[in-house]
């Protein structure tokens, strides 16, 4: 079995490797930089629905004896809950060879108020966390969800969920045709 990841970050990609061992399914897992076809901060959980898909899509055109692929996509969404104006979401797709789509989403916690305006403004929720934590490269590690958890739940931990249900749709629909 071959899967291939739509992205390099580690916090991605070791989940989907995580997520297969879990499941007890040897695979070849390949990460590969792919474009999201979304903007950088997708604002919207359908903006990173098709963030996610599209990642799935160009990363299963890339190799071509490719099982499946999973693209796994972080985003914000406004003025979701009465008690919080900005919340971090998170999608993944699955895209199996025989043109099979499915979608899962992650956890969902309320970010601070005071980075909605500069979320609207353009940057990006990765850049403001490495400013708010004085550190580089959260997204790459225990991502939002990790630092406003303390910890409980880091950012592979929630993409390792998603592919895990990911992975159990395609499973279950596998099954269920043979």
């Amino acid at each position: 079995m071959k899967v291939i990841v739509g992205s390099k970050n580690p916090a991605k990609y070791g989940a989907v490797q995580d997520a297969m061992r879990k499941l007890e399914m040897e695979a070849e897992t390949i990460a590969l930089e792919v474009e999201s076809g979304v903007s950088k901060q997708p604002m919207t959980d359908q903006e990173t629905i098709e963030g996610a898909l599209h990642r799935a899509r160009a990363a299963l055109k890339e190799i071509d004896d490719a099982d499946f692929a999973i693209g796994l996509e972080g985003g914000v969404v406004l003025g979701s809950t009465p008690s919080s104006e900005v919340m971090v979401c998170n999608w993944g797709a699955l895209v199996a060879k025989d043109g099979k789509e499915y979608i899962a989403g992650g956890a969902r916690i309320p970010l601070p108020d005071d980075f909605k305006e500069e979320l609207l403004a353009g940057k990006e929720l990765g850049d403001l966390m490495d400013e708010y934590c004085q550190r580089k490269d959260i997204r790459k590690h225990e991502g939002a969800l990790g630092i406003f958890t303390d910890g409980a739940v880091s950012r592979m931990e929630m993409f390792q969920h998603v592919s895990e249900l990911l992975i159990g749709q395609w499973r279950y629909n596998v099954k269920k045709q043979a």
